[in-house]
């Protein structure tokens, strides 16, 4: 076949009904195929299995399938506008990649793409921002853990910050990258913190520390308007640097051992304290109760010897005999055996007072075990005790010059 063949390219030679000027059959033929499967398709197919006369280009039926097709494709565009914002979550909808409106949750319907778009912003989300570390306290990051506290000495801290999305527009085109804001305004805000505090409370209060922080950091935020709510600061660790961390160990343990040592002493003291206020209180007491038996005595031994005083004037023979009998009679109650020596006879009596005294406890004994019918009180002379006493008194008189 020649290249200067006019049915060159057209199937050798065939031409399709309506002329030859129809342009090249092949791709006649393709449309006119597509067109009657896109009817078939659609349900236009005629019965009988009667088949769609062949029409030239630029006829009826391609322009209905056309049609057809262009109205699937517009309503395909105009449902990729509809979308579900989910409780919790707010919609920033944007026409040409500028606010128009944020919408809450629910079914909803913007312009199609590219006249409008959408973004889902999550409210309830809590997001967190590692400082100092990555996700293990292990792997630490120097040059945010390392900071300066008010004594000049280094410490590495270690926190994590917890937030929320407060602002979904100021969320979206206040912030670049989100996280990063975050993370300067909370390295920024531990900072000043730590700058201006000692090194011990930092070591021992370290979850005060990121309390302290957690307004500056809001603050922070708020100035630039990032839309971000802090919502919690941890302290995951606070300690000096690796090279030093064993003499702060002992420092530590000094310090413990110290307030160990105080806890002991204030608990003696808290234990010895009070048993010795009650032993003063109690030798007090007794002081005094001394001190008013004393002055009880005395005071009834100057009535005693006033009374004595009064009666010994009246009849002093008398009074002096009563003297001297009361006291041999303190005398001789302490005394078990008494030695008597009389001048007359030279013969040493022997006086048993410990048999006496036995015999007069033993009858007043059973006087007073058995009931006694009452009856006048007995003769002097029916004790033999009194009757001793008399007979020493006599001899007494006898010897007397």
């Amino acid at each position: 076949m020649s290249l200067n063949d006019p049915n060159w390219g057209r199937g050798g030679g065939s031409r399709p009904p309506g002329g030859g000027n129809q342009g090249p059959p092949d791709l006649d033929e393709l449309w006119r195929n597509f067109n009657r499967r896109l009817s078939e398709l659609f349900g236009r197919k005629r019965s009988g299995g009667e088949q769609p006369p062949r029409v030239p280009s630029g006829g009826g039926p391609r322009l209905g399938g056309a049609g057809l097709i262009g109205g699937v494709l517009l309503a395909a565009w105009l449902a990729s506008g509809f979308y579900i914002v989910v409780e919790g979550q707010r919609g920033v909808v944007l026409t040409f990649g500028k606010f128009t409106e944020e919408t809450r949750s629910g079914l909803r319907w913007r312009m199609p793409w590219p006249i409008q778009s959408h973004e889902i912003v999550n409210l309830a989300q809590v997001r967190s921002v590692e400082v100092g570390y990555r996700n293990t306290i292990k792997t630490k990051v120097p040059k945010e853990a390392q900071m300066l506290t008010d004594d000049e000495n280094i410490v590495d801290v270690q926190i994590a910050v917890q937030y929320l999305v407060k602002d979904a527009k100021a969320y979206l085109f206040n912030n670049r990258r989100p996280e990063d804001s975050v993370l300067q305004a909370a390295e920024t805000a531990l900072r000043e913190v730590v700058g201006k505090s000692k090194m011990d409370f930092v070591l021992n209060q370290g979850q005060k520390i990121a309390d302290d922080s957690a307004p500056l950091m809001q603050t922070i935020l708020d100035r630039y308007g990032t839309g971000i709510q802090i919502s919690k600061v941890n302290m995951q660790n606070a300690q000096p640097p690796e090279p030093v961390q064993s003499a702060f160990a002992d420092v530590q343990k000094a310090g413990q051992d110290r307030e160990r040592l105080k806890n002991e002493g204030e608990a003696y003291a808290n234990e010895v304290i009070p048993k010795a206020r009650g032993t003063a209180s109690r030798l007090t007491q007794e002081a005094e109760g001394y001190k008013q038996r004393v002055i009880a005595a005395s005071e009834g031994d100057a009535s005693r010897f006033k009374q004595l005083l009064a009666e010994y004037s009246k009849a002093p023979a008398v009074t002096r005999e009563r003297l001297y009998i009361e006291t041999m009679q303190q005398i001789l109650t302490t005394t078990s055996k008494v030695m008597l020596d009389y001048k007359g006879s030279g013969n040493l009596l022997y006086l048993p007072l410990d048999k006496l005294m036995q015999q007069a406890g033993a009858v007043a004994a059973e006087t007073a075990r058995v009931p006694q019918p009452e009856a006048p009180a007995p003769a002097p002379e029916a004790n033999p005790r009194s009757r001793d006493r008399e007979l020493m008194r006599e001899r007494g008189r006898g010897e007397r010059p």
